[in-house]
């Protein structure tokens, strides 16, 4: 199945002050990204081609990066997400920009219906609650986003089985 999923924001901003945002991605001084509410974006090295890292269960290498314009991130993880997705500024006025991230990758085998039933729910929250993050960034008035009750319900799942496995191999290791 072929994805195309678009997130995007116009913002009250030079593109050169979004661009900040883009180049904080995965520090110490990330301003983008939601690891209040997600799984942190972390890489091997700083932000640059090459990198290797992910969030959560998604793996993926910068494989293009254009420094205060737009980073792009080829998927390795999971089994069946081929493709990539990523962050892009443009300028639309004087003082506008818009933010934008673009996921696109054809999906194959478990991922057929896993996009659609699991990370796709999780993963349209994640976007706005980062583009969420780049509009207090500017000054805007970030919104409280209640996630969807589904959202809930699949991060209360997930939750639970990451205690369960951590459990698990606790126990393991103490008999062992």
């Amino acid at each position: 199945m072929r994805v195309r999923n678009v997130h995007e924001r116009v913002l009250q901003a030079a593109p050169s002050r979004l661009g900040e945002l883009v180049d904080s991605l995965a520090s110490e001084r990330d301003s983008l990204w939601p690891r209040d509410r997600w799984p942190p974006m972390r890489f091997d090295r700083a932000l640059a081609v090459g990198a290797v890292g992910g969030h959560g269960p998604i793996r993926y290498t910068v494989d293009a990066y254009d420094p205060g314009r737009s980073v792009r991130f080829r998927f390795t993880g999971p089994r069946g997400f081929n493709g990539h997705h990523g962050y892009e500024l443009e300028e639309v006025g004087p003082g506008e920009a818009r933010i934008r991230h673009v996921l696109e990758m054809k999906t194959s085998g478990r991922a057929l219906m896993a996009w659609p039933l699991i990370y796709r729910p999780l993963h349209d929250a994640l976007m706005e609650d980062s583009l969420d993050r780049a509009q207090a960034f500017c000054g805007g008035a970030a919104e409280a986003r209640r996630w969807s009750i589904w959202v809930r319900l699949l991060r209360w799942a997930l939750g639970r089985a990451r205690g369960r496995r951590r459990s698990t191999r606790g126990s393991r290791r103490a008999k062992g």
